[in-house]
């Protein structure tokens, strides 16, 4: 039996994960969470034995040396991390505190004999663009936000234990993925809220800024053929969809599939963090998948049909 922790699985996408992953018999997944911005809903269900969640912050070493030692994984998912790029930039020391997280991880994984550790990176390490598609090894890591650079500090700590200490690693770069456990903080379940409530949707500047918005299946498929067919070991792999999408046509989606009355209201832009283009060079993903993504348009009516939301106007 393979055992298999996930930090940060009470969120979207470890909680999407640990709900994968425990569909295999052959896994035993350990769940840690500090349930600061995850909930215990997104858990697995209970009609599986092979999962166990223990309240803990990564953060903090007892917390988690006492897990590891306990139960000698095979495998990490390191996912915990305060996200949302307005919640970083107004806790900037509290994004800080996820390097700790990160030690802790990689310190305890070469001890114990961890196989490989997964680690969650982020788009937002490109900064503002300079090459498209965005390549993992040749688009340069420019941005200056406290969130990305905790997460390209994460990376070269990744690539250094490795060097040293034989750590094997994989490095997943999330372009926003999107899915019916994502809470109304991010801006895919925060415009069908309002559509559905056929109140103004808003954005920040003129919505011309684009990005690729990955449906939360994909992510999770890919990652996980990555783990079963031992692919991309120390390596980085983008995970998102390659299908560019302006905040404005988001909105202008939202309206039309759930045929809201809503409206679009424009704000000032945004003084930091809104970075004007975003997309993947996704090939490795696409290799591993051998299938077309989920379309923008079938994502928003799965988040209508699995997602929980207040009221609905769909027809």
């Amino acid at each position: 039996m393979k055992k298999i922790l996930i930090t940060g699985g009470a969120g979207n996408v470890g909680g999407a994960l640990a709900k994968r992953l425990v569909q295999d018999p052959d896994n035993f997944v350990v769940i840690v969470d500090n349930l600061s911005t995850g909930h215990t809903q997104k858990l697995p269900s209970k009609e599986y034995t092979n999962w166990r969640f223990i309240k803990g912050d990564v953060n903090n070493y007892r917390d988690i040396s006492s897990v590891m030692l306990a139960f000698a994984f095979d495998y990490v998912f390191h996912y915990a991390a305060l996200v949302g790029v307005q919640r970083t930039l107004r806790n900037p020391v509290q994004v800080l505190a996820d390097i700790d997280g990160i030690k802790n991880i990689l310190d305890l994984s070469k001890n114990t004999g961890v196989k490989r550790v997964f680690y969650s990176s982020s788009s937002e390490v490109y900064g503002e663009p300079v090459e498209f598609p965005q390549n993992e090894h040749t688009t340069p890591l420019n941005s200056r936000l406290p969130y990305a650079v905790v997460k390209n500090v994460g990376e070269a700590f990744i690539r250094s234990y490795h060097q040293e200490f034989g750590l094997e690693y994989t490095i997943f770069r999330f372009f926003n993925t999107y899915g019916p456990d994502q809470s109304t903080d991010f801006v895919v379940p925060r415009f069908i809220q309002a559509a559905l409530q056929n109140q103004p949707i808003t954005i920040y500047g003129d919505g011309s800024q684009t990005r690729t918005f990955c449906y939360i299946t994909d992510n999770i498929e890919a990652t996980c053929k990555i783990l079963t067919e031992h692919k991309y070991l120390n390596d980085i792999v983008n995970i998102g969809n390659d299908r560019e999408t302006s905040v404005l046509e988001l909105a202008r989606e939202i309206i039309r599939v759930t045929e809201s009355d809503s409206a679009i209201r424009h704000l000032p832009p945004l003084a930091e963090g809104d970075m004007t283009r975003r997309k993947p060079d996704n090939a490795k993903m696409r290799a591993v998948l051998q299938r077309p993504l989920v379309s923008l348009e079938e994502g928003i009516r799965n988040m209508l049909v699995y997602g929980n939301f207040e009221s609905a106007v769909l027809r």
